[in-house]
């Protein structure tokens, strides 16, 4: 008879993925569900995803990880996920809008996070049952600090669930099975068999999360798009980046800096470049000044000059990332334009 496999928190620890299910000698007919956070924090998530992706007896619930990648809500292990997958990143979102919140079997009811024990299966929200940070404060409204959703509930179906660590052993309680046991941490590694609910654990082989945040600081921070952001936003990147002391961030920080300075002085330099066509516009156009000034990309700009009224501040406010500043200085012919390193 075909068996249900239930496994905690992968976070892209697939070693310890297959050691599970080959220890507990999963077949073919038996279906092996994830009750989500397949992905980030472990260095393997592009596998992970892929085993679930292609096995035909798999089933993968929507976790608060994988809503971030739906949503486009990307912090540190979500930035390095985006990287990993490279090419495949547009396909794997795709493929996270056709996730479950949750599964119901006869033995069981599986979710990623929480559940309100007062709402039956089909009325809870889809933001609890994910445990995204708008889920967490609902419930907090909901019940008295220091209390937990496991607290109250009284339903005759287990439910079993992840999202929190638990400690290296899953957390039993009143019905509820909680088997997050930190695999990516350096924990373990859990699964659940139905029906009979035996425990399947494997030790993780390192702290995964910690070797991961140095292994890919310089690949994320090469990835950002900082030419096409605000000036305003890369300052704050780098002033979020700024207790860094890792030797190769540090240099990129200072080589963005640099560089960063190094197109802002461009802004008078295009002003003077500006004002100047404006200028030669007007001696070699006169009554046509306005049709050929229309036909150019920079035309505002033109026009506020010829009235005199063309300020730094109008030019700094207009082009406000690297690109828009580059642009305008290619199309205005200027040479030795500064480059990102």
């Amino acid at each position: 008879m075909p068996k249900t496999y239930v496994i905690g928190d992968i976070h892209g620890c697939y070693d310890e993925l297959m050691v599970l299910l080959d220890q507990m000698q999963v077949t073919d007919q038996d279906l092996v569900v994830s009750l989500g956070d397949i992905v980030d924090r472990g260095l393997k998530s592009l596998e992970v995803y892929h085993y679930f992706k292609n096995r035909p007896n798999a089933l993968v619930l929507m976790g608060n990880h994988e809503r971030k990648h739906l949503n486009g809500i990307l912090s540190y292990s979500q930035e390095i996920v985006k990287v990993q997958f490279g090419e495949e990143y547009a396909q794997f979102r795709e493929w996270l809008g056709s996730l479950k919140y949750y599964h119901e079997t006869k033995d069981a009811i599986i979710v990623h996070a929480f559940f309100e024990h007062d709402k039956n299966l089909e009325a809870q929200k889809e933001d609890v049952l994910a445990g995204t940070t708008s889920g967490s404060r609902h419930l907090e409204k909901k019940y008295p600090e220091g209390t937990h959703w496991v607290d109250y509930y009284q339903g005759h179906k287990p439910i079993i669930y992840g999202h929190h660590v638990v400690g290296d052993t899953p957390r039993v309680y009143k019905h509820t099975y909680g088997i997050d046991t930190g695999a990516c941490h350096g924990g373990k590694l859990t699964a659940i068999e139905l029906p009979g609910f035996k425990i399947h654990q494997v030790k993780a082989a390192k702290d995964y999360w910690k070797v991961a945040q140095n292994a890919w600081q310089i690949p994320v921070l090469q990835a950002k798009k900082w030419e096409s952001m605000t000036f305003a936003q890369i300052q704050k990147q780098l002033d979020k980046l700024a207790y860094k002391q890792e030797i190769e961030v540090v240099t990129f920080i200072k080589n963005i800096q640099r560089w960063v300075e190094q197109v802002k002085q461009l802004l008078p330099l295009l002003k003077s470049h500006l004002e100047q066509a404006t200028s030669d516009m007007q001696q070699k156009h006169g009554a046509n000044f306005n049709q050929e000034a229309s036909k150019l990309p920079y035309r505002t700009f033109i026009f506020k000059a010829r009235a005199g009224n063309l300020s730094l501040n109008d030019v700094s406010k207009a082009l406000d990332t690297p690109n828009k500043v580059i642009q305008l200085a290619q199309q205005l012919e200027l040479n030795h334009l500064p480059q990102r390193q």
